[in-house]
């Protein structure tokens, strides 16, 4: 089929490249030009493992391409709307604004029975709303697909989805027209699966249904995530408190398969550009729709998230003998999760900035997504090298568990600080590894700081200061 992709941001760049690769013939539509310029060098403006490759071998074999003008996607028979919908300025409630604007871009280019069809996360009613801008095209379909990528994931995600769902007009199985929607469901379906014929080939499960659950969908996904992790990271405050181990904890708990281990991690929490948007748009749907509940749950969710930050530096604090003011901190991530270089909402740059407030000298270091981090934050001091930033730290913070932090060697790293302490906020390290060589442990939810003898020592005391 010829696609367009309308917005070449992360789900854009990821949808045009992984339908190039399924053979569709595909142009991505982006109002950035710099953007649109890097993309059709093959070169993705964002860190996600496997896609520069994919958009190589789509350019090289001319089922790719990208533009500034909207009028390239005049030729497209589905067109796919994957902008921004960010929180916000105003409220909790989602920015729908880059959605309008570009499907009113679109609109005088669309070819007879063209389909335009929304992957963006969205609140319920946006559909309708839609409809309404396209009111003067009686002839063009309208259905939602929502996405489903992971960061770090996304090209598998793309490639070998959990699931499809279709939102189509009408109840989602009869079909019929429905407010000023000319297709029907059952055109909608139709252009759907010709798109995504490799996948349903393959087995992938397909799900269609109405355009207020599938608006719903993500949101109710993300929450559902997002209280599973809040969760467990209440329950880390609890085994703080009683002397539980909350990683034995969410281990037994896993093994029981009504509950499944999966998001039973405790640590820092949970940030980036989906999660915390996507509670908050919930709640204001919530509200709006007269259901408290739901709105309640997830105000309860997203603070336990947001508390765990001020718990961490709290932490750092106390191992630091209660004062942060002159002591070189370093702090291991900067992305707001491995395997990318976003940093939107990241839980590591947001206690980063909570101890440099508190007078600490604080380096970050990470991976990939240090230049994205020090525009954003040029106070803080940020170094690309591992070995440098630790470079004569009395305090080292794990906020981001890349594998390369997971795996470091506690006798190269204490060869590096001035003082073995370390505070793993993602219970990610071997902790008894790095107890057997002089360095000083915390985690959330792991109880007080040990020795190396195994004895509880007091969260206020430090292992022995290791001259470099």
């Amino acid at each position: 089929m010829r696609i367009s992709v309308i917005g070449c941001g992360y789900l854009g760049a990821v949808h045009a490249a992984t339908l190039a690769s399924m053979g569709h013939t595909v142009v991505g539509i982006d109002v950035d030009p710099a953007k649109v310029e890097q993309l059709g060098r093959g070169a993705a403006p964002f860190f996600e493992p496997g896609l520069d490759e994919l958009l190589r071998d789509g350019i090289a074999t001319g089922r790719l391409r990208f533009s500034t003008d909207a009028a390239d996607a005049a030729r497209a028979q589905l067109h796919f709307l994957c902008v921004v919908t960010p929180q916000s300025t105003t409220s909790d409630g989602a920015d729908l604004t880059y959605l309008v604007a570009a499907t009113e871009t679109l609109l005088p280019h669309l070819a007879p029975g063209a389909a335009v069809v929304g992957k963006s996360t969205v609140p319920v009613g946006t559909v309708d709303m839609l409809s309404g801008v396209l009111s003067a095209r009686p002839d063009v379909l309208l259905g939602w697909n929502p996405e489903f990528l992971r960061q770090g994931t996304a090209v598998k995600d793309s490639l070998v989805p959990d699931r499809l769902v279709y939102g189509v007009p009408g109840d989602g199985a009869a079909g019929s027209a429905a407010g000023n929607t000319a297709g029907t469901g059952a055109g909608v379906t139709a252009a759907l699966d010709a798109v995504y014929e490799p996948l349903l080939t393959a087995g992938i499960p397909r799900l269609v249904c109405n355009f207020a659950t599938a608006e719903l969908i993500k949101s109710a996904s993300n929450a559902y995530l997002a209280t599973k992790l809040s969760f467990i990271n209440a329950m880390a405050e609890l085994c703080d408190a009683t002397g539980a181990d909350v990683t034995q904890l969410g281990t037994a708990m896993g093994l029981d398969p009504r509950i499944g281990s999966r998001y039973l991690h405790a640590g820092l929490g949970f940030g980036g550009g989906c999660l915390p948007k996507d509670i908050r748009s919930l709640r204001v749907q919530a509200a709006a729709a007269g259901v408290d509940s739901v709105d309640q749950w997830m105000a309860v969710v997203d603070s336990i998230n947001q508390d765990q930050r001020s718990r961490t530096v709290g932490l750092a604090r106390e191992l630091c003998g209660g004062q942060l003011g002159g002591r070189r901190v370093t702090v291991l991530g900067a992305a707001f999760k491995p395997d990318t270089d976003d940093i939107r909402d990241s839980p590591a740059l947001d206690v980063a900035l909570q101890l440099a407030s508190d007078g600490a000298h604080v380096t970050v270091t990470d991976p990939a997504a240090v230049n994205n981090a020090w525009r954003r934050y040029p106070q803080l001091r940020f170094e690309p090298s591992t070995a440098q930033a630790l470079d004569g730290a009395e305090l080292v913070l794990l906020l981001t568990e890349w594998d390369h932090y997971a795996s470091l060697h506690p006798a190269v790293a204490g060869a590096q600080v001035r003082r073995r302490a370390l505070l793993d906020a993602r219970n990610v390290v071997d902790a008894a590894a790095w107890e057997a060589e002089g360095w000083t442990v915390r985690g959330l939810g792991r109880g007080a700081c040990r020795r190396v003898d195994g004895s509880a020592a007091a969260a206020t005391h430090s292992a022995p200061e290791h001259a470099r």
